[in-house]
C-alpha cells in the first residue's frame, strides 16, 4: 500500500525540517512530498535536506497547490498536513489505517475538541470556526466536529474525484461540504493542536479569509442545495407579497374598489419573483440530483480502474 504525505507550503522554513523528519518517522514507509508555493525563505531548500520530494506550484494560493498535488499525485492513501508544526505527528499512522482498513473517504484531524480553544491566540478565530462549523452542518445535515483543519487523511477515491474550485485556504470548507453532499465516509480524530510560534505568524486573515470562507458556503449552498437556497428567497418574496395584497383584497371585499394599485403591482411582481425562484430551485434540484448519480458513477469507475492497476502491479 502505497501512503503518500503532502504538505503545501509557503515561507514555512522556521518548521518545515522538524515537520518533513516527524511525519517520515512516523510513516516510514511513506513517500513525503513537500509542495513549495513561491517561497522566499529556502523552504524547499531545507525541505529537500529533510528527505522530502519538493514539487513546485506557482499559482499563488493553497487551493491551487492543493489541485496539483491531488493530480500529480497516485497512492492508497494520503495524509495532507500544514507545514507549521501545529499537528502533532502521533496521529499519522491512526489516520492513515482508517483510510486503508476502515474504508473512511476523509478522515478529519478534530483539533477543536481538544486543544485548539486553549492554543489558539488569534482574535475571532475561536467564534468563527465554531460559527462556521454550525452552518454547515446545519445547511448540509452533517456532524463534522472540525470543518476547517488542515490535517486529514483521503482516501484514492476521494483524492480523484474532488473538483478543487477554490484557490485559498477556504480549501478545507470546500473538501468538507463536498463529503457531506456526496455521502462520503467521514470519520474524526481528535488531535492535539500547538499554536504557531510568535516567530512565525499565521498567513490567515481574520476577516479576508473569513469572508472567503463564508462566501464559499453561500456559493456551495447554492449549487448543492438549491431548492432549499431558492426556497429561502421564494417565502421571502411570498410572504411579503402576500401580506402587501390582503389589505387590497380586503378592501375591494368591503367596497368593490381597489384605489391602491401600485401596493396591488408590487405584490403582483413579488409573487411572480417567488414563483420564479421555486422553478429555478425545482429545475437546479433535478440537475444536482442528477450530478450526484454521475458522481456515484465515476467512483464506481475510479475504483475498477484502481484495482485493475493493483493487479497489473
Amino acid at each position: 500500500m502505497k501512503i503518500a504525505v503532502l504538505i503545501p507550503c509557503y515561507n514555512e522554513a522556521k518548521t518545515i525540517a522538524k515537520v518533513v523528519e516527524d511525519y517520515r518517522a512516523a510513516l516510514p514507509e511513506a513517500e513525503v512530498f513537500v509542495y513549495d508555493n513561491n517561497s522566499t525563505d529556502n523552504t524547499d531548500g531545507l525541505a529537500r535536506a529533510a528527505g522530502a520530494t519538493v514539487c513546485y506550484e506557482h499559482r499563488q494560493g493553497k487551493g491551487n497547490v492543493i489541485r496539483t498535488m491531488f493530480r500529480e499525485i497516485d497512492a492508497d492513501a494520503y495524509l495532507m498536513i500544514d507545514g507549521d508544526d501545529t499537528y502533532p505527528a502521533e496521529n499519522a499512522r491512526a489516520m492513515v489505517d482508517l483510510v486503508l482498513e476502515q474504508k473512511a473517504d476523509m478522515v478529519v484531524g478534530d483539533r477543536l475538541s481538544s486543544t485548539y480553544f486553549s492554543q489558539n491566540k488569534r482574535p475571532f478565530h475561536n467564534s468563527g470556526n465554531r460559527m462556521v462549523r454550525g452552518m454547515v452542518n446545519r445547511l448540509f445535515h452533517g456532524n463534522i466536529a472540525d470543518l476547517m483543519s488542515g490535517y486529514r487523511a483521503f482516501s484514492y477515491q476521494f483524492v480523484k474525484s474532488f473538483p478543487v474550485i477554490s484557490q485559498g485556504f477556504e480549501i478545507e470548507t470546500e473538501m468538507s461540504i463536498h463529503a457531506l453532499d456526496k455521502n462520503l465516509s467521514i470519520t474524526s480524530v481528535p488531535v492535539a493542536y500547538r499554536d504557531r510560534s510568535a516567530d512565525n505568524p499565521s498567513k490567515l486573515n481574520t476577516y479576508t479569509d473569513g469572508f472567503r470562507v463564508l462566501r464559499t458556503v453561500a456559493r456551495l449552498y447554492k449549487e448543492y442545495r438549491p431548492l432549499s437556497f431558492f426556497g429561502i428567497f421564494t417565502a421571502l418574496f411570498g410572504v411579503v407579497g402576500v401580506g402587501m395584497f390582503v389589505p387590497v383584497l380586503a378592501e375591494y371585499l368591503r367596497t368593490g374598489l381597489v384605489p391602491r394599485f401600485p401596493t396591488l403591482i408590487v405584490s403582483g411582481v413579488l409573487m411572480t419573483l417567488a414563483i420564479l425562484m421555486l422553478v429555478c430551485g425545482l429545475i437546479l434540484d433535478t440537475v444536482a440530483k442528477k450530478h450526484r448519480q454521475l458522481f456515484e458513477i465515476n467512483m464506481n469507475m475510479l475504483r475498477l480502474l484502481r484495482d485493475r492497476n493493483n493487479r497489473a502491479e
